[in-house]
């Protein structure tokens, strides 16, 4: 029996710490996950996501700090917590040389699935994800879009509570990817809760909240529109030809706070766009270009977060305020 979405509790971590020697990978991380939620795990590379995830699922001990996954302690139940788990990596981990249906049978062994329920789960599987043409194919004949559905239809044969999806969508065509979130957002209806790391933004549009991590931090944590409702300032979209060339210019202007390459324009963060396009116009005069003001995007906003960390600016924190950090 699923639960329903908020209903409880799914994840919950309290100054979560893993320290490697010398090196914080994980620095007093907190927060709550809801049973049925599909939260955005979101931050460069070695930022902290992995290894992060690894201690939620059991694999990695803590340093400091608490959490529970499932309502299990993650420093002392990881065997409770594998059973009310599925996990899927960016890296196809399935075994090529075995058909569909050989994957699903082994790992229901793996998962030790009752006789009685195998072939039902299977045919659960295939359904789901919609593999019903592919069942008798080698998986290592599939598109990359097809193996992907076949590895997440493996990570929840048992009827997990909570899946963690590691970047499940990476170097997966546009509309691969699409139906793949099809999938994920079927699964929350159905109150499992998804914790997914991407780097795509569009796919973190699509998570019910966000946390954002840097450095081993979790520097902001709120819903895509709550996050973007807190961007320092207003953004002015740039299109020019060879904008790379106009960068550093653009930075140096009154009231432009930085400037970033976006697609073939730029997009430049302000404190007030009305103020700063008449400028912006008078430093491009003689070059073709269009200027306007446009919402932040949550791209816009994760680039705002590393540059004011990097920097040491104030930048919106978890709850919402501007911090030092």
């Amino acid at each position: 029996m699923m639960e329903e979405k908020g209903s409880t509790t799914a994840v919950s971590l309290r100054e979560l710490s893993r320290r490697f020697g010398a090196f914080t990978a994980v620095s007093r991380v907190t927060l709550d996950v809801a049973a049925g939620e599909i939260f955005g795990f979101l931050g460069p590379n070695g930022a902290g996501k992995s290894t992060t995830i690894r201690m939620l699922c059991g694999i990695l001990a803590p340093s400091s700090g608490s959490g529970t996954v499932a309502g299990y302690d993650i420093a002392t139940q990881s065997e409770q917590i594998k059973a009310e788990i599925g996990y899927m990596s960016q890296k196809f981990s399935l075994y090529e040389d075995l058909s569909v249906e050989e994957n699903i049978d082994f790992y229901s062994g793996i998962y030790r699935i009752p006789p009685e329920k195998k072939r039902q789960r299977k045919e659960w599987v295939i359904e789901m994800a919609g593999l019903s043409e592919q069942r008798q194919a080698r998986s290592s004949t599939l598109s990359g879009g097809w193996k992907q559905r076949l590895a997440l239809g493996c990570a929840i044969l048992h009827e997990p509570r909570i899946i963690f999806l590691d970047e499940p969508t990476s170097g997966v065509d546009p509309i691969s990817r699409r139906s793949f979130w099809e999938l994920i957002y079927r699964l929350a209806g159905e109150g499992v809760t998804v914790f997914v790391t991407t780097h795509y933004m569009e796919e973190a549009e699509c998570c019910d909240r966000l946390g954002f991590i840097f450095g081993g931090e979790l520097i902001a944590l709120g819903s895509p529109a709550q996050l973007k409702s807190r961007f320092p300032g207003e953004i002015v979209e740039l299109s020019c030809e060879r904008p790379f060339e106009w960068l550093e210019r653009v930075e140096s202007l009154p009231g432009v706070r930085q400037a970033a390459l976006f697609g073939a324009g730029l997009h430049v963060t302000v404190d007030r766009a009305l103020e700063a396009i008449p400028l912006i116009k008078a430093a491009l005069a003689g070059l073709p270009h269009r200027l306007e003001q446009i919402p932040p995007s949550l791209e816009d906003l994760f680039v705002s977060f590393m540059e004011g960390r990097d920097s040491g600016a104030g930048i919106p924190g978890p709850a919402g305020r501007g911090e030092k950090r």
